[in-house]
């Protein structure tokens, strides 16, 4: 019998259930809408009901059950976005609602403790940049504002171990959830006691760590009933998608990938990496790779952000990606002087400069696709400064993948060639792959990528192409 991996993936927008051949391909889906929640204590905070999630990969498993028939199913993995979590008492239940990465009341508490601990020691323990929804934040609101709660529980699941535990019964830390937190120290692979110590807490609080690929236990009957799935079947860790996207996508080690889509988020499975340098570029951060030993830094910005704005200022609703992009690639490089600062959410200065009256919505866009590629280009400086490597071609995934002109210019400023994946499903892809290998259906995660076919399309930049 054909045998496949069932990928269960939480998102922001969609909770999905996908199963994947051991060659990758995709063999059953399905996906039903996620959201989070307004708080009943405050209105305009956010936050996630495990019990609605729990319900949303039901339905998906249900909807895709027939097609499983069809195939010995040999495990399943979890995984999902970072940093948030719940504290739980010694059955698992919550003591206080996941709060959101959305939720907007850890802004002031990020400022708090940049009192007691500088950002810069945080981030050269951990790696992790300064964003609001990090885990200590959310720790340090519940000292304040629930510490009876916080003093009495018995762990801080993070929200992948939330759902292993609903799954198996048993309490985890997914290594590459806990490299999310801002609590956990890079390079000794532990939790911080000095950073846990700013609210007042200690390791203990956080179940033993599982590495990608490790058994977390076997689906319970319960759990079994609720998604209709076999009884016993092995639950193997994941966590954090960024990480397995990059696994899945087929990243070698000290190649840089790009997700391009709303954020461009640009980084790297590398060997090394500089903490201490990190806090010199702004939107810099580093997680720990899904294999032991390596390191993820990496870079983010705004980008199809910034044109879907455009867009939405010069051309008529629903207008064509390809009418622009064409409009665009017949101004010539330079944009005939018109140039623009992309940095929209975080600079007094964005905006355009040397426009003229002969300037057309298309100069505009051209100048922000010019200006976002040379964002790209400092970035990568930067990362190849941080860990200390030199990028030899540059791995493009996602919706910002599709547009040639942008793809080409990008080979252009870099001076190295652009791939592109003609691959969507990267993060499931690389969650099955370590599934596989502690399914003991491979070798290792590594051995069971060996067996995907990856299909790219190439740019060159033109002084290579003209030689």
């Amino acid at each position: 019998m054909k045998k496949c991996f069932l990928v269960l993936d939480c998102g922001a927008t969609n909770v999905r259930a996908i199963a994947l051949d051991p060659e990758g391909r995709i063999v059953a889906r399905a996906a039903v809408a996620n959201g989070s929640e307004s708080a009943a204590e405050n209105g305009a905070w956010q936050q996630w009901s495990l019990e609605a999630i729990m319900q949303r990969f039901a339905a998906c498993c249900q909807q895709i059950g027939p097609a499983l028939q069809a195939y010995r199913l040999c495990g399943l993995s979890v995984t999902t976005f970072g940093v948030d979590g719940a504290l739980v008492d010694e059955r698992g239940a919550l003591l206080y609602p996941i709060i959101s990465w959305k939720c907007p009341r850890t802004v002031p508490v990020m400022a708090k403790m940049a009192q007691i601990v500088s950002p810069e020691t945080l981030q050269q323990i951990t790696g992790v940049g300064q964003f609001s929804f990090n885990t200590l934040y959310k720790l340090a609101w519940l000292r304040e504002h629930h510490p009876e709660r916080l003093d009495r529980a018995h762990a801080w699941l993070f929200i992948s171990s939330l759902i292993n535990h609903r799954l198996t019964g048993r309490m985890t830390t997914d290594l590459t959830m806990a490299g999310t937190s801002q609590l956990f120290d890079l390079h000794q692979r532990q939790f911080s006691e000095k950073i846990l110590a700013t609210v007042g807490m200690n390791a203990d609080c956080f179940p033993e760590l599982v590495a990608p690929g490790e058994v977390v236990g076997v689906l319970q009957p319960d759990a079994a009933a609720l998604l209709g799935l076999p009884c016993d079947l092995p639950v193997i860790s994941a966590g954090h998608d960024t990480q397995f996207a990059l696994f899945g996508a087929g990243a070698g080690i000290d190649e840089p990938v790009l997700s391009s889509g709303t954020w461009e988020i640009l980084m790297a499975r590398t060997a090394q990496v500089n903490t201490a340098g990190l806090s010199r570029y702004p939107g810099a951060t580093c997680e720990l790779d899904s294999q032991a030993g390596r390191f993820n830094p990496g870079m983010q910005y705004m980008a199809s952000g910034v044109l879907e704005w455009i867009r939405g200022l010069f051309w008529p609703p629903g207008t064509e990606w390809e009418r622009i992009v064409a409009e665009a690639a017949r101004i010539p490089a330079g944009a005939e002087g018109v140039t623009m600062n992309t940095q929209l959410l975080d600079s007094p200065y964005a905006g355009w400069q040397g426009v003229s009256l002969s300037s057309t919505p298309a100069h505009f866009y051209r100048a922000a696709l010019e200006g976002l590629t040379a964002r790209l280009k400092a970035d990568l400086r930067a990362l190849e400064e941080i860990a200390q490597f030199s990028a030899r071609e540059l791995l493009l995934v996602g919706g910002g993948s599709r547009n040639a002109l942008w793809n080409q210019m990008k080979a252009d400023a870099l001076g190295i060639p652009v791939k592109v994946l003609d691959e969507a499903e990267t993060t499931v892809l690389g969650a099955s792959l370590y599934g596989w290998w502690g399914a003991g259906e491979a070798q290792s995660a590594e051995a069971a990528r060996a067996r995907v076919t990856y299909r790219y399309r190439y740019f060159y930049p033109k002084e290579q192409t003209d030689a």
